[in-house]
């Protein structure tokens, strides 16, 4: 099992290992040593909740505005977690679980959850050692090798993240228009918050909480009025 645990995770290590290479070259240029770097990504992995915290730190802003940020940003693993916790098997006890709670990520979670069998302590270990290790070495050698590296290829690579998060965002934006309506409602929020002057004090991690909130709470409300519509359609049908 933990075998076949590492060869599922080969794939994730190769991946988080260019992004974090990312994450190492900012959390430098934005005044971070490559100790902190490294010690970031060995005592947290995920890449959004990283990114979004280096930015606040550079920016000095309060402890406040990273918690929420972080509690945004991060929630999801909460429910991943939960609907993962039903799959495993009788021996995968409490200091496991906490494992299975540090180790989780979307690309974990979405290889574990597509697993046919129930999930063992081994397997688990072994699909996210590669990950975590990727992710750690990437961000080491981003910090050591960014500042060696051509400027041209550091800002290409700089923007790996943005470019991965498009990859995620944009085929659930061609499938379902209420994910694209969230996106639209966070970008154009965004905007407003960087471009208007009379929103110039807001920093950048409270534009972060609220275009996300802003968007989420939008995109919940249509669905529930889109449900609603369904439902009494298809109770008239059932009364014609």
């Amino acid at each position: 099992m933990l075998k076949r645990g590492i060869k599922d995770g080969i794939p994730i290590g190769l991946g988080y290992f260019s992004v974090s290479f990312s994450f190492g070259i900012l959390a430098i240029a934005n005044g971070f040593s490559v100790f902190e770097a490294v010690l970031i990504s060995m005592t947290n992995l995920t890449s959004a909740g990283q990114f979004a915290g280096i930015t606040i730190i550079a920016s000095m802003g309060s402890l406040l505005e990273m918690a929420v940020t972080q509690l945004i940003i991060n929630m999801r693993y909460s429910l991943m977690a939960i609907s993962l916790s039903q799959k495993v098997d009788k021996r995968f006890g409490i200091s496991a679980r906490l494992l299975l709670g540090f180790g989780i990520t979307d690309e974990i979670f979405a290889v574990a959850m597509g697993s046919r069998k129930e999930i063992s302590r081994k397997y688990f270990l072994g699909l996210m050692s590669l990950p975590y290790v990727g992710w750690t070495l990437g961000t080491l050698a981003g910090a050591v090798f960014g500042n060696i590296m051509p400027d041209i290829i550091c800002d290409a690579l700089g923007i790996a993240l943005f470019g991965m998060f498009i990859a995620i965002v944009v085929p659930d934006m061609k499938r379902d228009g209420k994910i694209a309506l969230t996106v639209v409602i966070a970008v154009v929020i965004s905007c407003i918050l960087y471009y208007v002057p009379f929103f110039s004090k807001v920093s950048s991690g409270f534009s972060v909480i609220i275009s996300a909130v802003t968007a989420a709470a939008v995109a919940a409300l249509v669905s529930v009025h889109d449900e609603n519509n369904e439902k009494s359609i298809s109770g008239r049908e059932r009364y014609d």
